[in-house]
């Protein structure tokens, strides 16, 4: 399968050294268009819009970034419990459509009680992992039902469900999720497509791919994986070390003290930084220590050649179906990206799958008739 590769669109500007840059910050439609585009034309396949309960509507920015973009996706974070799951349906059924299938799904039951609450949701997080399970099964059938169909199910009820918008990707599009605790990994292992996690060392990582295919096999579903990082380029492995120590020095000038981490993908994320600053040679750590890991933390440092060679590493895991990129200096990164970084793990991940089915034809060949 070829690897696709996702980046991370902000609203806004980052602020004057905000190293760490996600989604708040109001709206900015320039900005906005000027990432979308940068992405597009850098070949990334999908762009991840993400969600807190004080940023902007994901929903309203995928659709306006859509609008003025060409074949670049839209990973759309969202939260299950503030609309209802037939209504989330048809409205990814209606982007799915008016996109022409640029449109996938990344479930987040919340990894902050204080953040959920802000939006009124004072379920604790085991029960908001059980409300997103049955949340993607009132979606899909929404989706996919060719006949009415009633719920009555722990946390909804309805009756005579339909839907006269269908997702144009069939039978629906793909449905992501995140999270190491056991009650996101068995929803996400009975209800979700791709698990999405923060970049580890490989063994560590290969352990993570061995669990959940065993949990999703349990479910009679295959598992595929997206692994996230933050690549530092430059043009000489020596200069990308030394962007790294600068982007360091800049994250601990704003956060003197040692980031806590954040939650339980944290903490994992600060016990590999605890053992070593460098992983795998280019896996490197310290900016999770210096922050507390508050999502995508983890950074891979060296040339674009020596990026992709060792995000390649990962694709030979197996079932790895998408990589996220996000850089430190999101908009000229993007492009920085898409000039050598990009093209290299694709046409890596193309080779690869083309060994492994010569391998497969040469072993058939050597199987004698019966």
């Amino acid at each position: 399968m070829a690897v696709q590769v996702i980046g991370m669109i902000g609203v806004a500007p980052p602020a004057d050294n905000a190293t760490v840059h996600i989604i708040d910050g109001g709206v900015d439609p320039r900005y906005l268009v000027e990432f979308s585009r940068a992405h597009d034309d850098a070949g990334f396949d999908l762009v991840l819009v993400g969600y807190t309960s004080t940023s902007a509507d994901g929903w309203e920015v995928a659709t306006h970034a859509a609008a003025h973009t060409n074949d670049v996706g839209y990973l759309i974070a969202h939260r299950p419990g503030f609309v209802s799951p037939t209504l989330a349906a048809r409205k990814a059924a209606t982007f799915d459509q008016l996109s022409g299938g640029r449109f996938a799904l990344h479930i987040i039951a919340g990894a902050s009680d204080r953040d959920q609450r802000r939006d009124g949701d004072y379920l604790d997080k085991a029960d908001r992992y059980a409300r997103a399970g049955e949340y993607i099964d009132i979606m899909r059938r929404t989706w996919t039902s060719d006949a009415p169909f009633d719920v009555a199910g722990r946390f909804y009820t309805m009756t005579d469900v339909r839907s006269d918008v269908r997702p144009l990707q069939h039978p629906s599009p793909p449905v992501f999720f995140g999270g190491s605790s056991n009650e996101a990994l068995t929803m996400g292992a009975e209800h979700c497509d791709v698990y999405a996690v923060f970049g580890e060392p490989l063994a560590a990582t290969a352990e993570r791919f061995e669990d959940f295919r065993a949990r999703a096999a349990t479910f009679g579903r295959r598992a595929t994986f997206s692994i996230s990082f933050r690549p530092i380029l430059g043009r000489t492995e020596g200069e990308a070390w030394d962007r790294a120590g600068r982007i360091l020095a800049a994250i601990e000038n704003e956060n003197p003290e040692r980031g806590q981490p954040h939650d339980h993908s944290g903490q994992r994320m600060l016990a590999h930084a605890a053992t070593a600053d460098v992983h795998d040679e280019r896996l490197w750590m310290k900016v999770a220590e210096a922050t507390g890991a508050p999502g995508n933390t983890s950074c891979l440092v060296g040339t674009a050649e020596q990026v992709a060679d060792a995000l390649l590493e990962y694709y030979k895991l197996g079932d790895l179906s998408h990589v996220l990129l996000r850089g430190f200096d999101p908009l000229p990164d993007a492009r920085e990206f898409g000039s050598e970084l990009i093209p290299r793990l694709k046409a890596g991940a193309l080779a690869l799958d083309q060994t492994a089915l010569d391998q497969t034809a040469l072993e058939q060949e050597r199987i004698p008739a019966p």
